[in-house]
């Protein structure tokens, strides 16, 4: 397994100085505070319903777009155009089993997603905690949490890349950016609790500056995970005292560091938990992404009225230079070959070089090691 890696704590753990004016959004000093020594706060009704009513539409349009995608393909037979959109995916599931997947390494960002990543009173917010000069991390996701199959079919089994197990983002970065604070908001597009798989936060996870190990790939997924046995010894997580299940209305915002161990729970409910999460970062410091792709520009302290060059970041996109990099041309065990990329359901990236790779499945046999990122393992 890689070593446990480490940085100064306050990286995570230091607030930063606040100015007495206070801009639309912006945390009260309790909320502050909690963020930097929990590593994670809640900010209920931070948007009203409606004002995320585009970013539903959105959400919508490119569902649109994979359905029709595989339906002129031939790969599914019914476009489900009569199913709304917290059931729609799972019925394009049963049909094409990793469509989710397509939508989730699609990276399109619509316009509305736009506006929401470079909401004014979200960078209000982030100057709060990172400072004036705000920079989009290029690592951005729409999750599209389904129902568990298995439990109202009974024929399929419940779909794990839809459950996200616990980790730290940081397991994920290049350790060249370990000291550096990224702040995600993870957005619900619906209420969320623990039946339909919301968020679960280990708090104070973060106060040792650890990145614990992980292990890698779990299950039949791309995710790495850290076990519960590290997140207490590593991470000094009390499992009975510090989880806490971030049960949240339609309109809340969780925001949490890049070094506090969390996972999302099953979704047991008949609708498909949609969600957003978007980061940000100084963009003076490394992202940690592997020079992949650099981040996008959101806020200037000496131009007021700096907005985002969206085409310059959308010139690439981050999954398809990770499969050239990252990826084997062909693999015949694969279920469907990488060449066909508009329907390969597989998902590859360079932390499978960082962590030991314990569990082996369709994604990991896509995997080609980079001799540039080839770190050395405890």
């Amino acid at each position: 397994m890689a070593p446990i890696q480490d940085v100064n704590p306050d990286v995570y753990m230091k607030i930063p100085p606040q100015k007495e004016e206070k801009k639309p959004g912006q945390l009260n000093h309790a909320q502050i505070q909690q963020y930097f020594e929990e590593g994670y706060v809640i900010v209920p009704d931070f948007f009203k319903p409606e004002e995320l009513e585009p970013v539903r539409e959105g959400v919508k349009s490119e569902v649109d777009r994979i359905i029709n995608q595989l339906y002129n393909a031939g790969k599914i037979k019914d476009k489900y155009e009569n199913v709304d959109l917290f059931q729609r995916m799972t019925c394009v599931e049963k049909e094409f089993p990793g469509a989710a997947v397509l939508l989730h390494k699609a990276g399109r960002l619509p316009q509305s997603f736009k506006d929401l990543w470079s909401d004014a009173r979200l960078l209000n917010v982030m100057e709060q905690l990172i400072g004036p000069n705000i920079a989009g991390h290029p690592v951005w996701n729409l999750r599209v949490k389904a129902i568990s199959l298995f439990c109202i079919h009974q024929q399929t089994p419940q779909n794990e890349e839809a459950v996200v197990p616990w980790h730290q983002d940081n397991a994920y970065l290049d350790p060249n950016a370990l000291n550096v604070l990224q702040v995600t908001a993870w957005i619900p597009l619906l209420d969320v609790n623990a039946k339909n798989g919301c968020m679960q936060v280990a708090r104070k996870g973060h106060r040792k500056g650890v990145t614990a190990k992980h292990r890698c790939c779990v299950g039949g997924t791309w995710y790495v995970e850290v076990l519960e046995e590290d997140m207490i010894e590593a991470l000094g997580v009390d499992m009975d005292k510090d989880l806490v299940t971030c049960d949240m209305s339609y309109g809340g915002v969780l925001l949490m560091n890049n070094c506090v161990p969390h996972r999302s729970l099953t979704n047991l409910s008949h609708n498909i938990r949609w969600s957003l999460d978007l980061r940000w970062q100084r963009p003076d410091k490394p992202n940690g992404f592997y020079g992949i792709k650099d981040c996008v520009m959101m806020r200037k302290e000496d131009d007021p009225n700096y907005k985002p060059i969206w085409a310059e970041y959308e010139s690439s996109d981050r999954h398809t230079i990770a499969k050239e990099v990252f990826s084997q041309n062909k693999n015949p065990d694969l279920e469907i070959e990488s060449d066909d990329i508009d329907f390969d359901t597989t998902i590859t990236g360079p932390w499978m070089q960082r962590w030991d790779l314990v569990f082996h499945n369709r994604h990991t046999q896509n995997f080609k090691p980079d001799d540039k990122f080839n770190w050395v393992k405890a």
